[in-house]
């Protein structure tokens, strides 16, 4: 198999809230809860590079659709890693969690491999890494 990955959906508890964050907070672009007019529809999509999206559904609704039981987040079963090309970078995206109402899980530092990382959280907990590793560069066309 050779995965193409297309979308990455987080489960939330409140699409709304969890919208301002990534949008008015994070910067990153969307056109909104779409799919509003289907029972366990709405969901709201945001461009990322080279065809990825992120999504946005709620956590009731993914439970609907997959026929699973809804459960409580748990922080620890991934993390979304945002590569950056300096330190700098790094300080400049954690003070905007910060001031978008993310939790601070781990402030930025150098790693033990050589890089520079730091972890939050969204409101829905789920963990963000952003990190400048020196061996994974971003071009323009990630």
């Amino acid at each position: 198999m050779k995965p193409h990955i297309t979308v990455i959906t987080l489960g939330v508890d409140d699409l709304e809230k969890s919208v301002s964050f990534y949008r008015d907070g994070l910067g990153l672009e969307t056109a909104g809860i779409v799919g509003t007019e289907f029972e366990n529809g709405a969901v709201a999509f945001f461009e990322l590079q080279s065809g990825l999206k992120l999504a946005l559904w709620p956590r009731k609704s993914i439970a609907s659709d997959t026929g699973l039981q809804a459960s409580n987040p748990a922080p620890t079963g991934f993390t979304l890693g945002h590569n950056v090309n300096s330190i700098e970078e790094v300080d400049i995206i954690m003070q905007q969690a910060i001031a978008a109402g993310a939790r601070v899980i781990k402030p930025a530092q150098k790693t033990f491999w050589g890089g520079y990382a730091g972890y939050f959280q969204d409101p829905d907990q789920h963990v963000w890494e952003i990190v400048w590793n020196p061996q994974l560069l971003v071009t323009e066309n990630d």
